[in-house]
């Protein structure tokens, strides 16, 4: 397996969740009641999983990498998806932000989440799509399979120290959980 193929793994597992956060939007939406749990959850999966784990090794790991290949990060794809990295962090803020008043009992609070939801899933949705589509596969022409490996076990890496043993497969159990609730019919 190449390191971009298992960045592309997870991109459907967020795919999953963006799947997830539309549906509670839509109830939300609805004038129907989340539980605070769940929505404390996903701002979690979004914040570990996503950020933390799939976007750190794009920007601690793979972009430099790709930049030691002679990839530009200014004026190119990667100053592209490192700026969207930063407007998706915003995005979360604004749905942490949003909880928090949820769960006091605010009523504007419910729009506000939707309103940084819908532009997360927005924002996520054509970003994944540019990396799956243009990025990784510059990556795969300008990366050596030695590289590619040795990447690979940086991941590896990544995952223990930042998300810890065993937490990748809670946050696939999470995401089961939380699809069958709110993206059925997905």
């Amino acid at each position: 397996m190449r390191a971009t193929e298992l960045l592309m793994e997870e991109h459907r597992a967020i795919e999953t969740m963006l799947r997830i956060l539309e549906g509670v939007c839509q109830r939300l939406q609805a004038g129907e009641t989340v539980d605070t749990e769940h929505l404390e959850r996903i701002l979690e999966f979004i914040r570990v999983f996503a950020d933390q784990c799939h976007h750190g090794k794009e920007e601690d790991l793979l972009f430099p990498a790709m930049e030691m290949a002679g990839i530009p990060r200014e004026g190119g794809p990667i100053g592209v998806m490192l700026m969207e990295h930063s407007q998706g962090r915003e995005y979360v803020k604004g749905m942490g932000n949003a909880i928090a008043r949820y769960q006091a009992g605010e009523s504007k609070a419910a729009f506000d989440f939707i309103a940084n939801a819908r532009g997360y899933i927005a924002l996520l949705r054509q970003h994944i799509s540019k990396e799956d589509n243009i990025l990784y596969r510059m990556a795969d022409m300008h990366l050596t399979a030695e590289k590619q490996e040795e990447l690979l076990e940086q991941f590896e890496r990544v995952e223990r120290e930042r998300i810890g043993p065993g937490k990748h497969e809670q946050f696939h159990q999470l995401l089961e959980y939380l699809r069958k609730i709110y993206a059925e019919q997905s």
